[in-house]
């Protein structure tokens, strides 16, 4: 199907990004070795009316980024003098900002050991503009509700469905009584198939679930966020198999 569009109405995000109330412009950090990169990313976020700084290497930028938090954080993989994966786990140390990583690295094991490790999404190298915009967008927007939350709605109320408990509030997962670290995309995708066990949901409504705003992604986007969910539950349950896949028609929840 290629790519999709949501029907439902676009927030305007102007200048305003997570930090409306404050009144400041939304600022990025970007760890990425090329230049080229970095002008793109400088064209983007400033059209958006944010601000961006960008490092050519992972010490710089835990330095800059320890000193002065950005809103959120876009790092690259690969990078000299320390890389992507030990500058997140240096930054989910003592902060929780949202980190994107911009990635050429296609080896599942690689982006499986990131998010792992605290990432909110990642996006392969070359990616589109909008596609970048949008996917920002949405990490900025998720991250600024956590935030702003305070009391729990109706799809915020913890859930429990035989082994697996996922509370939305405090944005956990847990399997048999093990954490299961989850990233924002991953969470609201299994948050949706649980509710309604046996329910088959379409590739579109799980797009629809875990990308609240007008983005374009390929519909086989989906087909990682659950293999990536499967395979993170395979660490602490070898037997994990309660997401089922229907040929052609989506997935659904295990009934009990």
């Amino acid at each position: 199907m290629g790519v999709k569009a949501s029907g439902r109405a676009k927030t305007a995000w102007t200048s305003a990004g997570a930090r409306t109330s404050a009144g400041t412009r939304t600022t990025g950090a970007a760890a990425d070795t090329g230049a080229a990169t970095h002008t793109s990313l400088r064209m983007v976020f400033e059209a958006e009316g944010y601000k961006i700084r960008t490092y050519n290497d992972g010490t710089t930028a835990l330095n800059g980024i320890s000193n002065d938090p950005p809103d959120i954080a876009l790092l690259d993989i690969k990078m000299p003098r320390m890389d992507g994966m030990e500058l997140l786990r240096h930054l989910r140390q003592k902060s929780e900002i949202p980190v994107i990583y911009l990635t050429s690295k296609i080896e599942e094991m690689d982006e499986l050991l990131g998010l792992k490790m605290g990432a909110d999404d990642y996006i392969a190298k070359p990616f589109s503009q909008r596609l970048l915009v949008e996917r920002v967008r949405v990490v900025l927007r998720r991250a600024q509700q956590k935030e702003t939350a305070v009391s729990p709605d109706a799809n915020a109320k913890v859930l429990e469905r035989g082994k697996l408990k996922i509370d939305p509030e405090r944005h956990s997962c847990r399997w048999d009584g093990q954490n299961v670290t989850l990233t924002v995309t991953e969470f609201q995708i299994l948050h949706c198939l649980a509710q309604r066990p046996g329910m088959v949901k379409s590739r579109d409504a799980l797009m629809d679930a875990a990308y609240d705003d007008q983005v374009y992604v390929d519909d086989r986007t989906i087909d990682s966020h659950i293999k990536r969910l499967r395979n993170k539950f395979k660490v602490v349950d070898r037997d994990f198999d309660v997401i089922e896949s229907l040929y052609g028609i989506g997935y659904r929840f295990k009934e009990n």
